[in-house]
């Protein structure tokens, strides 16, 4: 027997982590262990987050890296409650280091159940089962793209062909749309859909009434003019459907708080650890070195197209082209001292302040003058969409190479798309990425740093 559906999927995977949590807690924490209130309290807490978070439904469609947000969210609500349940004891027989450890030691362990679960779940499902079988009626160029879909056998899809009014000689031509009704209870389909662009009024309607009068899910894909894209998403007012044409991770409250949150520490430890001791040897070097202050403060483009005083350890020597033209190779602006500032990169930390104060962000579409800006939204398509978020330090484009002097019209036009790929696709671990990148190219020196 080939099972549709696999129910016992959540429960088995539920029993794991309390398995888990309640073995961990026993094993490496035994002093925590041994009243009733504890080991309710870890069980009550784990079973809460995740379900206010909806954590354990999983999507036909979902990965491993499909849902991983959610998934960290887990860990990072759970872990308030792990270490909240010590201060409830009054007393804690153990350091919060060994703590942290078995804690971390624990999301490993469910990091690795989540790895194997969707092996395992692929394996069973290319063997032929927990399949769901799906027909399409209506036939436009949206067929094309849902078929890659079906075809993933990973997500256990079984497509049997569609329906249209136009005859087709293709092998997966199943008949008219009036001949879809009959088929659909025949052959037991479970899924339809239902390309709206090729369907009247009046067949939409008798399809909804087949889906609220038997087992059949009935899904509509609508005539969407070829706006759709990966970035929109689909918000319900009441009960009417509305594109989001340009949805990003960071519209969530929770990404936007972690974001910042982040940058707060990140920013923070770059002050007092680097910038402070820094600063005043900058300082002194660039006495000897040429006139002028220490900081280079420019007009820039924040989000929403606001404005901001970015700031830079200075590099070049003063002039009235500083607002208006980037910096080129061999540019004769350039002070000695400021060859090995930019270089190196180290004319950007001042922007930490920036990040502090809340103008930049960390991780981020670099900041461009105001009058590049002006230039650019006229010439490059979807220039304005990277002001849909906070300006970084580095970014995705910089550790991809388009970095300093725009040459030709792709450089550009690359850093754009980047820009907005990396707002569609925001992840603390994406953010994580850009960082270790930053830091790995300025050690090892880029062609482009002048």
């Amino acid at each position: 027997m080939k099972f549709k559906r696999a129910y016992y999927i959540i429960p088995i995977s539920l029993l794991f982590h309390l398995v888990t949590i309640n073995l961990m807690s026993y094993v490496l924490t035994p002093d925590t262990y041994i009243n009733a209130f504890s080991i309710i309290y870890l069980n009550t807490t784990w079973i809460m987050v995740t379900h206010m978070l909806n954590f354990y439904p999983t999507a036909r469609r979902e990965g491993f890296m499909t849902n991983l947000s959610n998934f960290l969210r887990v860990f990072f609500f759970y872990a308030l409650a792990y270490f909240a349940l010590f201060a409830l004891l009054g007393h804690n027989p153990y350091s919060i280091d060994y703590l942290t450890m078995v804690y971390l030691f624990m999301c490993v362990l469910f990091t690795l159940y989540r790895m194997f679960f969707f092996w395992a779940r692929n394996k069973y499902r290319t063997s032929g089962h927990n399949y769901v079988k799906v027909v399409v009626i209506g036939r436009d160029k949206n067929l094309k793209k849902i078929r890659h879909v079906f075809d993933n056998s990973n997500f256990g899809y079984w497509y049997l062909g569609y329906f249209d009014n136009s005859i087709s000689k293709s092998p997966t031509y199943l008949g008219d749309i009036r001949s879809a009704f009959t088929y659909i209870f025949e052959n037991d389909i479970d899924e339809v859909y239902c390309m709206a662009s090729r369907l009247s009024k009046e067949e939409l309607q008798q399809l909804m009434s087949i889906a609220d009068n038997s087992l059949k899910r009935i899904k509509i894909i609508p005539d969407n003019k070829e706006l759709i894209s990966r970035a929109m998403s689909i918000e319900l007012y009441d009960s009417v459907p509305v594109l989001n044409l340009r949805a990003s991770p960071l519209e969530l409250e929770y990404a936007t708080m972690v974001k910042r949150i982040f940058d707060i520490i990140f920013s923070s430890t770059v002050i007092i650890l680097v910038l402070s001791w820094l600063t005043p040897l900058v300082y002194i070097l660039m006495k000897f070195d040429s006139k002028g202050p220490l900081f280079f403060r420019q007009k820039r483009h924040g989000v929403n197209r606001e404005s901001f005083w970015c700031y830079k350890f200075r590099s070049m020597t003063q002039s009235n082209e500083s607002d208006t033209m980037m910096a080129t190779k061999n540019d004769m602006r350039i002070t000695r001292l400021g060859r090995i500032l930019r270089k190196t990169s180290i004319d950007e930390l001042p922007q930490f302040y920036n990040v502090f104060i809340g103008d930049m962000s960390v991780v981020g579409p670099r900041p461009h003058m105001e009058f590049h800006t002006e230039q650019y939204e006229k010439s490059v398509d979807k220039y304005l969409v990277r002001h849909f978020l906070k300006p970084g330090i580095t970014g995705l484009a910089q550790i991809k190479g388009y970095r300093g002097e725009i040459v030709e019209q792709s450089d550009i036009v690359n850093r754009v798309r980047y820009d907005i790929f990396y707002l569609e696709k925001w992840s603390i671990l994406l953010d994580f990425r850009i960082i270790y990148n930053t830091v790995f190219n300025a050690v090892k020196g880029e062609e482009r740093a002048y």
